[in-house]
This record gives structure tokens, sequence and C-alpha cells, in this order.
């Protein structure tokens, strides 16, 4: 099952479970533009070479279209339409007012220099400045991009338009309008929600985690997990896992893989491939990687009390309901990485009423966010039982329905 296709299958089942009209169906199925187009840079050695981009813009009945865009060879238009769309069902989770969208260039980004990424990124925001805005879309970082990017993409878009617009973005420079806490929201609005899937577990004191991931997002969960006591003991990057029942140092790890090592490099721990580290023994399991990570297969091996999903999108359809049949707690991709969205709109806020907050100021109020949208997908659950997966949706699409039907549509 592709990407999308799997995203549209947890729609169904939500609207299923709540009687969604099918007119609201309908409009959430349907993306309200797409936009495809290539990009063509001069390289450092003088030949001209064509990228494809995409941007998906699925809805905004809640607000301005908002998510990130990532660089990345694998990106097709399957994988933003669904990321556009968790987009849009993550923001209505968590409250915001945003509606959701997602972009992508075809690159190996490691295949270019700092020189040509950021040609690329400039021809990039001038393909989308007719269709983006402060009030209208509002990109961010995602895979394999960053704060150096967006403040690239800043300043060609300000360029276009011959004005200042710190909105236009988020996750940006500090020193552009950027929000202190961005760097650690995603991994630090997951890690809320670790310590309530501990109340839920009935856990004393921190247990044993597995993070599969070791980017921005997987670092900054495992630290801070590390830091309140929880006991590491699995961590993969691309290049595969490592393992060790005593515990692992995030800190140092990340440290050795700055300076250009692998986890399996840095570390005389177990090695393990992805697949074999996913199904090994602990009492919570982040995914922090990759799309359809946890197969049908793997979730029959997987040896954990809870599933805390901060990629988008790591556990299949199949999956899932292997997962809900033996009775895994999994807290969903909507609702487990929208740390990052909420502090995106903490700096937009931040940028249109030209204010700074504190990072305890940013970080207290992600706090706020994350407990009260979880505690509303608990709500949902008791009332219309099913997994927190069908929860979450059935709380998004009920607030996004409410918000069609008051435009009349």
């Amino acid at each position: 099952m592709s990407v999308f296709a799997n995203a549209m299958n947890q729609l169904d089942r939500a609207a299923g479970a709540m009687r969604l009209d099918s007119r609201f169906l309908h409009k959430l199925k349907t993306p309200a533009a797409v936009h495809q187009f290539k990009l063509r840079i001069k390289m450092d050695d003088g030949a001209e070479r064509e990228f494809p981009a995409y941007r998906v813009q699925w809805d905004r009945s809640r607000g301005p279209y908002k998510g990130g865009f990532r660089y990345f060879p694998a990106v097709d238009l399957d994988e933003v339409q669904a990321l556009a769309f968790w987009m849009t069902i993550k923001t209505a989770v968590v409250g915001i007012p945003f509606g959701g969208a997602k972009g992508g260039v075809v690159v190996d980004p490691k295949k270019l220099s700092k020189g040509e990424l950021e040609r690329l990124t400039r021809a990039f925001a001038r393909g989308l400045a007719p269709h983006i805005g402060p009030e209208l879309d509002v990109p961010a970082p995602d895979l394999n991009t960053s704060a150096e990017t967006m403040g690239w993409f800043l300043d060609e878009y300000e360029k276009i338009v011959g004005r200042s617009a710190p909105g236009v973005v988020t996750g940006k420079p500090i020193s552009l309008g950027g929000s202190l806490g961005r760097e650690s929201a995603t991994g630090r609005g997951g890690y809320y929600l670790l310590e309530e899937v501990r109340k839920i577990l009935g856990f004393d004191r921190p247990g044993r985690v597995i993070v599969q991931g070791f980017g921005n997002v997987g670092y900054w969960f495992a630290r801070l997990a590390h830091e309140a006591g929880w006991k590491v003991v699995g961590l993969a990057d691309s290049a595969g896992g490592i393992y060790d029942p005593k515990g692992l140092d995030p800190e140092k790890l990340m440290a050795a893989k700055k300076a250009g090592k692998s986890l399996q490099q840095a570390s005389t721990a177990m090695r393990l491939t992805q697949e074999d580290l996913l199904a090994s023994d602990c009492d919570v399991l982040v995914p922090a990687a990759l799309e359809n990570q946890i197969t049908e297969d793997i979730a029959r091996r997987l040896s954990c009390k809870a599933v805390i999903e901060l990629a988008n999108g790591p556990t299949t359809s199949e999956a899932d309901l292997v997962i809900e049949e033996r009775g895994i707690i999994l807290v969903p991709d909507v609702l487990a990485n929208a740390g990052g969205v909420g502090v995106s709109y903490f700096e937009w806020v931040q940028n249109l009423t030209r204010e700074s907050w504190s990072e305890e100021t940013v970080n207290a109020k992600l706090k706020e966010l994350m407990t009260a949208a979880w505690n509303m997908t608990l709500k949902t659950k008791k009332q219309f039982g099913g997994s927190f997966r069908e929860a979450a949706f059935i709380l998004a699409v009920g607030r996004l329905a409410e918000a069609m039907a008051a435009r009349g549509q």
C-alpha cells in the first residue's frame, strides 16, 4: 500500500466510526491545489540541472496552509500528498489555526555543495512565491532542510515581494525572527507525551526506550528522555542500529555523529539491522525516521508496550491492526510529532506581532498545547472507542468539518 493510500485508509476508518457526512469526506480526500514544476539551477561546474519540485496545499478551512518541505531523492507526489493531508489532520488535532500543506524537491542534498543548495532553495522560493505568504501558506523545515535553508528561502521571497515578511516561513534562524525552542520542539513534544503514556502504563519510574532515527527529532527526544531518567537502550541512524540493555548516552553519540561517525562506528554496543532494532526488547518504541518502517511482520515481532510515532507515517495500515489486536498503545504521528508545528505556530504569532518570547515561555506553551491535545484525544477515544489513531483522526476531522460547515462548504 502506498503512503497516500495508507493515509486515506486512516481517514476512512475515522469517517466510518464517526459517520462523517459524505460531502466533508470528499473534500478531505481532495487537495485544494497541487503545484508541480522543475527547478533549473547552475551547478558549480557550470552545467545546468533540473530538479522536480512539488507543493501540495491540502486544506485551509481552519487557517493558512502549513507544512515543511524536504530535499530527498525519493520524494514523489504520492508521498507529498500524504504528508500534506497528515499536516491538515495534525494542526486540527492540536487545535492551532492552520491548515495543511507539504513540499519537496527530488534531490540528494549530500551530493550538492552549499552554494548549489542555496541556489536550489532560492529557485524553489521563486517558484512558490505566487502561491505562499504569511496569511496563505507558511513553509518550514523538514527532512534535509534546516534553519539555514529557511533563511535563504525567506531572503529570496522578500526580494520578490519587496517587503519584510518574516511570517512567510517558520524554523528560521533566531536572528531572522526564528523562535527559541524550535530546534527541540518536535522531540520535546514527543517527550511530553512519553510522560503521559507512562501514566497509562502505570510505571512508578521511567522505563526503557528505543529510538529509530537519530536526526534532530530522534536526538532531542532521546536526550530529554535520558535526562529524565529513561534508559535509552537502542538507537538507529541510516547506517543501522545499536542496542545496549545497560543504556546509551545520546549526547556522547551525537558528538560522534557530528564528527562524521555512524552510530555503529561510535559505539561498542550490539549492532542490529533497522528491522531487528524495532523488534528489540523495550517499554516504549519511538520510530523517528521515515514512512512505512513498522510493517505487519515487524508489528507481530514488537517487544514493547507502547509506540510513539515521531516520524510521519511510520506504521502501515496492516501493522496498525496487528498492534491494536496485541493491545500495544500507539500514539499516532498526527499527535506525537505535532510539537514542531506547535512551535512553528508560536513563531508565526511572534512574527506577526513583532514579539520575542523566552525559551521557557515557548516550552511551557508547548507542554500545555501537547497535554491538552492528548487529553482531548483520550476523551474522544472514550466516546468512540477504537485506537488512539482513530480517536485523534475523529477529533481532527470533527474540527475540520465544523470549520467547513461554518463556511457554508
